[in-house]
């Protein structure tokens, strides 16, 4: 069953979906040397608290997650989504969201709650995700989760046919897994990703996204 604020079992516990959101943003670092070309991005210094991993996907469609002491939580907007109220979320979507996330997540203005489709969070000391209690409207995809949350079931070959697509690159899927396992970055590393940079060039994005790099 594809993940989904339907099928929450299929994503990874926090720790393991924390360094996942940051190989996508290593991933897309090094393939968009461009920032506002990417679709992923990683800042582990987003406040004195809190690490933020996002997506944006340059249609209006969004996720945002907060990873902190006390677990971490992701809201998503999906424009198209049936559930999609501009301006006032679906009932229930935020209604059982822990008191923790709240002025990280609710009250961030970045972050643009108001027009969400869909929101799950996890306590560290919780052994599920969950979502509030939302009676959706009809459809397969009704909130648009299936759509934007799929990259985060952590397969390495779900971003290389990702790459393919929007990047029309063409990885090798080792490459891939060795970003997913947080494998240090090396120069010919990253060349084998793109010829065009190397670890110089990268040193402000390992900085923001906390990405592990080989000491000389």
């Amino acid at each position: 069953m594809t993940l989904s604020t339907r099928n929450l079992k299929a994503l990874p516990d926090i720790p393991t979906l924390k360094r996942l959101t940051q190989s996508l943003a290593m991933l897309d670092a090094m393939l968009s040397p461009e920032w506002e070309y990417r679709y992923y991005a990683f800042n582990a210094a987003w406040s004195d608290e809190a690490a933020m991993a996002s997506m944006r996907n340059g249609s209006g469609d969004h996720w945002f997650a907060i990873f902190c002491q006390a677990g971490a939580a992701l809201h998503g907007l999906a424009h198209e989504a049936p559930a999609f109220r501009p301006g006032t979320p679906w009932p229930g979507i935020f209604e059982r969201l822990p008191a923790e996330f709240r002025t990280n997540l609710l009250e961030e203005p970045a972050f643009t709650t108001s027009d969400s489709t869909f929101c799950l969070w996890r306590l560290s000391n919780e052994e599920r995700w969950t979502c509030g209690p939302v009676e959706l409207p009809p459809g397969e995809d009704p909130d648009g989760s299936a759509e934007l949350l799929g990259i985060l079931a952590g397969r390495p070959e779900q971003y290389v046919e990702f790459a393919a697509d929007y990047y029309e690159r063409d990885l090798d899927l080792g490459d891939v897994e060795a970003i997913y396992r947080h494998q240090p970055l090396s120069d010919a590393l990253v060349r084998r990703f793109n010829p065009d940079l190397d670890m110089a060039s990268l040193e402000n994005d390992i900085a923001e996204i906390g990405y592990p790099r080989q000491v000389d």
